[in-house]
């Protein structure tokens, strides 16, 4: 059978780190404060001449170096964001052109920190339908363009960045020792939209508006609702938290990711946390994570990866791939 199989990763940043010492004397906050609530302890920044496609387009770019491809091999480019460069035309077009590819199809997917989850499932399904052989999947994000600067507790929060991801396919036996994506599963809720929202939009205000949470509500609905894609996960797949190599969560805040990992029976060392000096990147998250366990030497050939997060409508949705 065919499998989508992880050829390489690629991640791109902002030049700018924004130190939790930066909001000190502009805030009512202190790094002791961030740190203590969110395990963060810088983030980056991009600047007016960094978008969400020239982030996306850098790690592309590096995602295709690393696998030793070039455009033409690829035959999709699905892009993870809630920050695209315009209403319209997807950004994914932007990066397509950018890179120089002529053919195939590109398109954006939004379920805001549950993007790149969503995105590489929806690659998945088109490479095991036949249609294309390979795809670049990214998470790129311009977060603090949609941040109230005056809110303590949403600016701390978020960063800017962007991670890719080469899938293409390959065969399988149809057992768990096959490399790709083995199994997935994928919610959303659409009754908690005023939990996570930003109050803007082209057919409401006309304006791009800013971010609004309610933190508490958000975190207490998080582990409940991680801990109901990842349990059918390993059923369809018929494993246990035993058998992960790595868990790699939505890097939104790390006593989200403990208290997950904690009623999920993952070990704490299996764990790949990146929230520290990225803060919550959305749809860039989980690909800059997985391309830190690849740089670190921790994520090897063979290993299973257990892939994870929820976000904005709620969306929430896991992926278990063997790399």
């Amino acid at each position: 059978m065919i499998r989508s199989v992880v050829r390489s990763v690629g991640k791109s940043l902002p030049r700018r780190v924004m130190k939790n010492t930066d909001f000190e004397g502009v805030l009512e906050t202190s790094d002791a404060w961030i740190v203590q609530r969110t395990g963060i302890t810088q983030r980056y920044i991009a600047a007016d001449d960094e978008t969400t496609a020239s982030l996306g387009e850098a790690a592309a770019r590096a995602a295709l170096d690393a696998a030793g491809l070039t455009v033409d091999d690829i035959d999709l480019i699905v892009l993870a964001t809630s920050t695209p460069n315009n209403t319209f035309p997807a950004t994914a077009v932007e990066i397509q052109e950018r890179l120089g590819m002529r053919h195939g199809f590109a398109f954006d997917m939004q379920a805001v920190c549950s993007g790149f989850v969503y995105a590489i499932n929806t690659a998945d399904l088109h490479i095991r339908g036949g249609m294309v052989k390979r795809a670049i999947v990214i998470g790129s994000e311009t977060f603090s363009r949609i941040l109230d600067w005056q809110d303590r507790g949403t600016c701390v929060l978020f960063g800017d960045g962007a991670g890719a991801v080469i899938l293409e396919a390959g065969e399988g036996e149809g057992t768990i020792a096959d490399r790709g994506i083995l199994a997935a599963s994928l919610r959303s809720d659409g009754s908690h939209r005023e939990k996570l929202y930003v109050d803007g939009g082209p057919s409401t205000t006309g304006t791009v508006g800013h971010l609004r949470m309610e933190g508490r509500e958000v975190f207490k609905h998080a582990v409940g609702m991680i801990t109901d894609v990842v349990e059918s996960v390993f059923a369809q797949a018929g494993i246990t938290a035993e058998d992960l190599d790595w868990f790699v969560p939505h890097q939104a805040n790390k006593r989200i990711i403990d208290a997950s990992a904690k009623k999920l029976g993952i070990a704490e060392e299996k764990v790949v946390i990146t929230v520290d000096k990225h803060g919550n990147t959305s749809a860039a998250s989980v690909p800059l994570a997985l391309c830190e366990g690849v740089e670190t030497g921790r994520i090897k050939p063979g290993d299973l990866v257990l892939l994870e997060a929820m976000g904005g409508g709620f969306t929430w949705g896991a992926v278990l791939v063997r790399w």
